[in-house]
């Protein structure tokens, strides 16, 4: 490993244990010279203590072909990162494929089933032979001595101990070389004293007391505790791994979407079903009613409505004609299309969001920081608080002391195992952004998830996102000594060398009434201001009154006229030939049908409104005052839209950035969450947290309400982990015994520890069924 050769397609291996190394910063180390980056903290712990043994690893480390494809990474540590499967070095948890295809078995869990139907076959004779022992050993036959059922406890439940709590017993040994002690450092701890304890009592029994040894000199022995508590954490296992197959759900339901093939339509007029996967960019393909659309593209033939719920969550049909663009995996109504693919492969739409909810669900959110440090400190106290249940009951207990201070330090430990506090922040996270998928609301990481619903004020940009962003030549009025006709022919032909939406409007007008553009040539964009350029010999410029009064034009009556318009809601641009003002353009921009909405409903939730645009005050007054917009501020150059934010954030309030184009990116990167409209350019989406699908700012009180609910689940499974682990332990330590002499059997503590994880999780899953 050198400096950062962390790219897009490839990572390096970490030189000290293998797996991928993390792009975060905290796992970076500069030494002689050169950037190491690590998988994980513990890595880097182990490099800064002698990094001259791992230096000669540095030159040629194995690289993986990528860190989504084949790789594997862990649901509580997603920073741990590894091209094959395995278990997490921190909580010893599976780890789980970074991308799913939806297809694969989960291996894990195919052989934690296996090991808990065998254990249990095992397990059972062992605890109801010692019930009968122990309560009713009238019952036993006269040939079967309490030595012999102990020999039948142990040749059953070692197998059990041994073989179906090996994995267990690896991982705590993993936790504990690399000093991330977890849930099965507490489950090995527990299950090994019990099981020691008892091979121990049955191979020496002359090492015990003698108030400790029954009739024939045998000592008390927990093999059906060992066996019970080993086969009841394979159920919570077994149990909680179903659990997590269900958080993948949306991810499993947007992979299901696509359809296997599509329908080519040849040069030669011939028709084919093809796979999906030989679909290329520029194939013409047959839509037939009902039918998915296989890939993104754009309509060529043909008229039809299509339901984008899928991927929108939006249930109205939306009709769709020569023209208009297709996504994948969409349903087709009752026309017929013929389409020209576009995107294909990774490139879709869909492709795009299954990837989006993978990363988001590898994310952390920031509350996680502070599980994270809880559970650092709370296994060694749990350990310590373990051996000093068995000190007080072996000191102060009651007969047979060191049997009671063994079975109830073992019930601290097995009880107390932190399983729940881990699950209780990604799960959440995984199951609300999968929910957020299927509503059109991609969430790029856990933290913008945890912000949103924070979030105090939101600043919007007018065009594209309060607008429709296609606005349409709405006027023309001319001086005298010009047309009509020849304003538009050489605004137009003037405006065709621009990308702004305003002059697209212009060409697209002038167009429709059948004018022919000219060449442009010097063309000029001035920003804030307009354009210049010579058309057909003629010196023209279209902007703003600030761009005649630099060019020393006087715009006469044109500014008064102007503005009148503006005050009607169009953005009006002056008009220069030659020198000469020769009239106006008015171009008005439609708002969105939904915006209104929108804007109620977040007024609703107690947001304040501010729009930002690089338009004039009159024409955003205009559409400010239609929509009941909080604050305006029109004018605004693209640099000074971050700016407008920071003062926003100096002031105390957490800001939200609706935006689409490019000169929003900035803004979007600066504003506590970015929401970027899927309809904008890829470097807006780029930019933020928060992406709809359908460009409609309905979504981002979906993306808000989403947020509250997911935060409130995570902040309900803290609560039970952290109540659960606070009652349990001095429960099972047998605070109880004196006053009720009740003390908590390490089986039922198993039983308990093991179903609160699965709680946590089904907690979580009722994000599901949210309604947004």
């Amino acid at each position: 490993m050198g400096t950062n050769t962390n790219t897009e397609n490839n990572r390096r291996k970490d030189p000290v244990c293998d797996m991928l190394v993390s792009t975060d910063s905290e796992h970076s180390y500069e030494y002689a010279g050169i950037q190491f980056f690590f998988c994980s903290g513990h890595c880097l712990h182990k490099f800064k203590e002698c990094p001259e043994q791992y230096l000669n690893k540095r030159s040629a480390p194995p690289l993986v072909e990528s860190d989504e494809a084949g790789a594997y990474t862990c649901p509580m540590h997603p920073e741990v990162i590894q091209d094959h499967p395995g278990s997490c070095p921190k909580c010893g948890m599976a780890l789980e494929p970074v991308t799913s295809s939806g297809e694969e078995k989960n291996e894990e869990l195919v052989d934690m089933n296996r090991r808990f139907w065998v254990c249990t076959a095992l397990a059972l004779p062992v605890f109801f032979l010692t019930m009968i022992a122990d309560m009713m050993p009238a019952w036993l036959p006269a040939w079967l001595s309490m030595q012999t059922v102990q020999w039948i406890e142990c040749a059953l439940a070692s197998p059990v101990v041994v073989w179906g709590g090996w994995p267990f017993f690896v991982r705590g040994w993993l936790s504990i070389r690399t000093w991330n002690l977890n849930m099965f450092t507490l489950i090995a701890l527990g299950v090994s004293v019990a099981w020691s304890y008892s091979m121990v009592a049955l191979f020496f029994p002359g090492l015990f007391p003698p108030v400790m040894q029954m009739q024939g000199g045998l000592v008390g022995v927990y093999f059906e505790a060992a066996a019970m508590i080993t086969t009841l954490v394979l159920l919570g296992q077994v149990l909680e791994l179903r659990a997590r197959s269900r958080t993948n759900a949306a991810i499993q339901m947007l992979l299901g979407l696509a359809p296997n093939t599509a329908r080519i339509v040849r040069e030669n007029g011939t028709e084919e079903d093809i796979p999906l996967d030989q679909v290329q960019p520029g194939d013409t393909l047959r839509v037939r009613p009902g039918d998915k659309v296989p890939v993104d593209g754009t309509v060529i033939e043909g008229e039809s409505n299509i339901d984008e719920s899928m991927v929108t969550g939006e249930s109205i049909p939306v009709a769709k004609t020569t023209g208009e663009k297709l996504i994948g995996a969409t349903v087709n109504g009752t026309g017929s299309l013929l389409m020209r693919a576009e995107k294909v492969g990774s490139d879709t739409l869909l492709a795009q969001i299954v990837t989006m909810v993978a990363n988001a669900q590898r994310t952390r959110a920031p509350i996680q920081k502070l599980t994270d440090v809880v559970a650092g400190y709370f296994v060694p106290t749990v350990v310590v608080c373990a051996v000093l249940t068995f000190i007080a009951w072996w000191v102060w207990g009651p007969e047979p002391y060191l049997a009671h201070a063994v079975i109830n330090a073992v019930a601290v430990l097995i009880i107390a195992c932190p399983c729940a506090l881990g699950l209780a922040t990604p799960i959440a996270i995984m199951v609300g952004t999968g929910r957020g998928a299927m509503a059109g609301v991609l969430i790029k990481n856990a933290e913008a998830l945890e912000i949103m619903e924070k979030v105090d004020t939101l600043v919007v940009d007018k065009t594209g996102t309060l607008t429709e962003g296609k606005p349409k030549l709405t006027a023309v009025q001319a001086e005298a000594g010009f047309t009509e006709d020849e304003l538009v022919c050489l605004a137009g032909s003037l405006e065709r060398s621009s990308e702004h939406p305003l002059a697209e409007a212009i060409v697209r007008g002038a167009e429709e009434k059948g004018i022919e553009l000219a060449k442009a040539e010097n063309f000029q964009s001035i920003t804030g201001k307009g354009v210049t350029g010579e058309v057909d010999g003629h010196t023209v410029a279209a902007g703003n009154a600030a761009l005649l009064e630099s060019l020393g034009i006087d715009a006469g009556n044109l500014s008064q006229q102007a503005d009148k318009q503006r005050a009607e809601g169009q953005t009006v641009m002056l008009i220069a030939i030659d020198g000469t003002a020769a009239g106006l353009i008015g171009v008005a921009d439609p708002i969105k049908e939904s915006t209104a909405d929108a804007i109620r409903d977040l007024h609703a939730g107690g947001i304040k409104i501010v729009m930002i645009t690089g338009d004039n005050q009159i024409t955003a007054n205009a559409v400010a005052g239609k929509l009941e917009i909080d604050q305006v501020h029109a004018g605004v150059l693209p640099e000074q839209k971050a700016e407008l934010i920071k003062k926003l954030q100096a002031e105390g309030h957490i800001v939200a950035m609706a935006g689409d184009g490019i000169n929003d990116a900035p803004a979007l990167a600066q504003a506590h969450v970015g929401i970027a409209m899927g309809t904008g350019t890829d470097v807006a989406i780029e930019s933020a947290g928060v992406t709809l699908v359908k460009g409609d700012l309905r979504g981002i009180a979906r993306a808000r309400r989403l947020s509250r609910a997911t935060m409130r689940n995570i902040r309900q499974n803290l609560f039970f982990a952290f109540f659960y682990n606070a009652a349990g332990v001095p429960i099972a330590a047998g605070v109880l015994f004196p006053f009720f002499g009740i003390l908590l059997s390490p089986m039922i503590a198993a039983a308990a520890m093991s179903f609160s994880s699965v709680s946590v999780i089904t907690n979580s899953l009722r994000l599901k069924r949210v309604k947004l």
